[in-house]
C-alpha cells in the first residue's frame, strides 16, 4: 500500500543557505540563455547606436532594453509602447510644470517636492511596477537636471535627448525580439509544455530505476506544478496562433498542468514496485516521451490506447489518473477529441486595471506616499546644502527602495548597493584602471560591454529575490561608462554614485523604520493565514453553479494561493533584514512557518488532484454516496484549515475537529461501493480517490497538531 512521505525541514545555517541560494537562483533552466542573449544584443546594439551618432545619457536606453518585457512577442510590444507612454507622459509632466516654476525659487523647490510625491504616490498605487519605476526614473533624472545653472534652452535639450535615448532603447529592443520571434515561431509556447512533460519523465525515470526521487527532480516537478500554467495560458492568450489552434493547445496546456499536478503528488508517496508496475510505468513515460517529441518537431501524436485490463492502483497510485491524461493530450492534439470541458474559461485573466481599486480610498497609500516624500526631500536638501550634486543618486535609491515593509525596504536596499559595489567600484573603477586605457576602438569596448551586460543580465533573470541586483550592477557600470562619448579617466563617478546610495538608504532607515514601519514579520504572518483561509476555500470548491463558472474559480483560487506562497517565501526573507526587541521572536515565527510551507503545499497539489473528482470532470465521476461523503470531509477540512488561522491570527477556535470520523465515514463508503462493483467507477479509480484522500487528511492532521 502507498504511503505518504514525511519529511521534516530543518532551515540550514546562514552561510551554507547563502549558497544554495545562490545556487538555485543562478542555475540555468529551459529559455534562460536565449533571453540573456536577446537582452545582451538589444543593449549592445543599443550602446554602439548612441555612440556613434554622439547621443549623451545613452545610459537609460540601454537600461530600457534590459528591463523590458519579454514573456512574448505581443508582451514585448505591449511592454514597449507602454514605456515610451510613460516615459514621454513623464517628459511632458516635466516641461509643462518646470515652466511655471523654473524662474521662482521657492516654487522650484516646491515642485520638486510635488514630484517627489507623486513618484511615490504612482508607486503605491499603479498596478504596473514598471510603469510607476519609469516615471519616477524620470523625476529622479529631471531634478538634478533642472537645478543645473545654465540656460532652460540646455535643459530641454537634455530632457529631450532622455526621452531620445529611451526611444531608441525601446525600438531596437521590439526590433531584436520581433526577428527572434520570426526565426523560432511558436516556442514560447512548445517549449513550456515540453519543460514540463520533460520533468513528469524525470519522476517516473526515477521509479522505473526502483530509486528514491532525486531532490533536483523532485524540486523542478514541484516548482512546476506550484507555477500552474498562468503564464502559460496567458502567452498562448496574446500568440498569433488561429482560433481553432488556440482552442486546442489551451487544452493541451491544461492537460499538460494537470499531469504535473499527479506527478508532482505522486512524489509524496512511497511504495513497491513489482515488475508489471515498472512495465506500466516505462510504458508511460516512453510515451511522454513520443509525445514530447512530436510537439518539438511539431508533428501529431500517434493515437495512444493503455490497456485497460492492467490494476495500477495495486502498486502505484495515481498511474491510471496519469495514463488517462496522457491519452486525453494525444486525443487533443489529434483533433478527435473535444476540450471544451478541459479548457479554461476564456475570461479567466481579468483585464489589467491602470491603479488600484482603493487608490483614493485607502490611507496607507497616503502614508507610504508622504513617507517616501519625506526621504527623498532630505536627501535633496542634503546634497544640495553640501553643494555636492554627484550624490543624487540618494534620490534614485529613495525612489527605488521604497517598499511596503522594512525588511523588503532593506532587502532591496542591500541589493542596490552590492550592485553599485560591483558594478561602480569592482568593475567599472576596475576597467577604467585595468582595461579601459588599453582600449582604442568601439569594438574593444564593446567586447567589455558584453561581458558586463552576460554577468548583469544572468542575474536579471533570477526571481525578485535576486534580480534587482543584476539591474543595479548593470546601471551602474552604465552609468560610468555611458554617460559620454570617451573613456572616463576620473573615478569620481563611482565614489559619489556609491555615497549617494548610502544616503540613500540611510534616510530610508531613518523613515521607514521611525515612521509607521510596517514590520515584514507582522505581513508573513498576515500572508500565512490569508493562505489559509484560501486553501479553506478551495476545498469547499466546487460552490453550487454552474461547472464552468466554478472551474473559473478554482482557477483564480489556485492563481491566488499560488500568489500568496511567493509572497510568505519572499516576506522571509525580509525578516531577516529586521531588527530591534521582538528579533528573536520574529525569527522563531519565521522558522515555523518556512517548516509548514511544505506541508502546506503538499495539501495544495493534493487538494488540485482531487478537484477533476469534485468537478465531474469526463471519466472522474463518483458513485454518489461517495460524492456525499466527500462534500462532507472536505468540509470538516475546510473547518480545520479555519480553525488554524484562527490559532494563528491570534483568535479562539470553537470549532469541533471531525475530520478522522468524517474520513472513516468516506472510507466506509467506498469500501462499500467497492465491494458492490458499481458500474460508474471501477475499482482502481476509487482506490486511487482514496488514496488522495487519506493523504490529505494526514497533511492536514499533521499541521494542525503543530499550528
Amino acid at each position: 500500500m502507498a504511503t505518504l512521505a514525511q519529511s521534516v525541514s530543518v532551515p540550514p545555517p546562514p552561510l551554507p543557505w547563502f549558497w544554495e541560494f545562490l545556487k538555485e537562483e543562478l542555475a540555468p533552466y529551459p529559455g534562460r540563455a536565449g533571453t540573456v542573449a536577446r537582452m545582451v544584443i538589444a543593449a549592445t546594439l543599443v550602446m554602439i547606436i548612441c555612440m556613434t551618432f554622439r547621443i549623451p545619457r545613452s545610459f537609460q536606453g540601454a537600461v530600457y532594453a534590459l528591463i523590458i518585457s519579454r514573456e512574448n512577442i505581443r508582451a514585448t510590444l505591449q511592454s514597449a509602447g507602454t514605456m515610451l507612454l510613460v516615459t514621454a507622459v513623464g517628459a511632458a509632466y516635466i516641461l509643462i510644470s518646470v515652466w511655471f516654476v523654473i524662474s521662482v525659487p521657492v516654487l522650484h523647490f516646491f515642485w520638486i517636492i510635488v514630484s517627489f510625491f507623486a513618484a511615490f504616490y504612482a508607486f503605491s498605487t499603479l498596478t504596473n511596477y514598471g510603469a510607476a519605476a519609469i516615471f519616477s526614473f524620470m523625476i529622479a533624472l529631471a531634478v538634478p537636471l533642472w537645478d543645473r545653472h545654465v540656460s532652460a534652452e540646455t535643459n530641454v535639450e537634455d530632457t529631450l535627448r532622455v526621452v531620445l535615448v529611451s526611444s531608441i532603447g525601446v525600438v531596437v529592443t521590439a526590433g531584436v525580439e520581433m526577428a527572434f520571434a520570426r526565426m523560432k515561431p511558436g516556442d514560447d509556447i512548445v517549449l513550456p509544455i515540453a519543460e514540463r512533460l520533460a520533468a513528469v519523465e524525470s519522476v517516473l525515470a526515477c521509479y522505473i530505476e526502483d530509486r528514491p526521487v532525486d531532490q533536483a527532480a523532485e524540486k523542478k516537478i514541484t516548482r512546476l506544478g506550484m507555477l500552474g500554467t498562468s503564464t502559460l495560458r496567458r502567452v498562448l492568450r496574446r500568440s498569433d496562433y488561429s482560433p481553432l489552434d488556440r482552442a486546442q493547445m489551451s487544452g493541451v496546456v491544461a492537460l499538460v498542468g494537470g499531469l504535473v499536478d499527479v506527478a508532482a503528488t505522486l512524489t509524496q508517496f512511497r511504495f513497491e514496485l513489482s515488475s508489471t508496475d515498472q512495465k506500466q510505468l516505462r510504458n508511460l513515460a516512453a510515451t511522454i516521451a513520443s509525445i514530447r517529441t512530436d510537439l518539438m518537431n511539431r508533428r501529431i501524436p500517434a493515437s495512444i490506447q493503455f490497456n485497460p485490463n492492467d490494476q495500477p492502483w495495486r502498486g502505484v497510485p495515481l498511474l491510471l489518473e496519469m495514463e488517462k491524461t496522457v491519452t486525453l493530450i494525444s486525443q487533443v492534439v489529434a483533433g478527435s477529441k473535444s476540450m471544451d470541458e478541459y479548457r479554461p474559461p476564456a475570461d479567466e485573466i481579468p483585464r489589467s486595471k491602470l491603479v488600484v481599486a482603493d487608490a483614493l480610498t485607502n490611507p496607507e497609500h497616503l502614508k507610504f506616499a508622504l513617507k517616501g516624500c519625506l526621504a527623498a526631500s532630505l536627501c535633496y536638501i542634503i546634497y544640495n546644502a553640501i553643494a555636492w550634486p554627484g550624490i543624487s543618486t540618494a534620490v534614485t535609491t529613495c525612489l527605488l527602495t521604497g517598499l511596503s515593509t522594512i525588511g523588503s525596504s532593506r532587502q532591496k536596499g542591500i541589493l542596490r548597493i552590492a550592485g553599485a559595489l560591483i558594478g561602480g567600484f569592482l568593475i567599472g573603477m576596475g576597467s577604467q584602471m585595468f582595461i579601459l586605457p588599453y582600449l582604442d576602438s568601439i569594438a574593444g569596448f564593446s567586447i567589455l560591454f558584453i561581458l558586463v551586460t552576460v554577468f548583469s543580465s544572468w542575474f536579471m533573470t533570477s526571481s525578485p529575490r535576486l534580480s534587482y541586483f543584476g539591474l543595479q550592477a548593470a546601471l551602474a557600470f552604465y552609468l560610468i561608462n555611458l554617460q559620454d562619448f570617451a573613456a572616463q579617466t576620473s573615478l569620481s563617478i563611482a565614489r559619489d554614485r556609491v555615497v549617494g546610495i548610502l544616503l540613500g538608504l540611510f534616510m530610508m532607515w531613518l523613515v521607514f523604520d521611525h515612521l509607521w514601519g510596517s514590520r515584514a514579520a507582522v505581513e508573513m504572518k498576515k500572508t500565512f493565514v490569508s493562505t489559509l483561509r484560501s486553501l479553506a476555500q478551495l476545498e469547499r470548491e466546487p460552490l453550487p453553479g454552474e461547472k464552468r463558472v466554478a472551474i473559473q474559480r478554482c482557477y483564480s483560487l489556485r492563481e491566488t494561493i499560488n500568489t500568496y506562497f511567493d509572497q510568505v517565501r519572499a516576506l522571509a526573507d525580509g525578516v531577516l533584514f529586521e531588527f530591534g526587541p521582538s528579533r528573536q521572536q520574529d525569527l522563531t515565527l519565521r522558522d515555523g512557518i518556512r517548516r509548514w510551507q511544505p506541508h502546506l503545499r503538499t495539501l495544495f497539489l493534493i487538494r488540485v488532484a482531487l478537484l477533476k473528482y469534485r468537478l465531474r470532470l469526463s471519466g472522474f465521476d463518483l458513485p454518489e454516496p461517495v460524492e456525499l461523503a466527500q462534500q462532507d470531509f472536505d468540509e470538516e477540512l475546510a473547518k480545520v484549515l479555519d480553525g488554524m488561522a484562527d490559532r494563528m491570527a491570534g483568535k479562539v477556535s470553537e470549532r469541533k475537529d471531525n475530520l478522522e470520523h468524517s474520513f472513516e465515514h468516506l472510507e466506509q463508503t467506498i469500501r462499500s461501493c467497492c465491494s458492490e462493483g458499481p458500474q460508474e467507477l471501477p475499482t482502481a479509480e476509487l482506490q486511487t480517490f482514496l488514496a488522495l484522500s487519506r493523504s490529505i487528511e494526514t497533511v492536514t492532521m499533521s499541521l494542525s497538531k503543530e499550528i
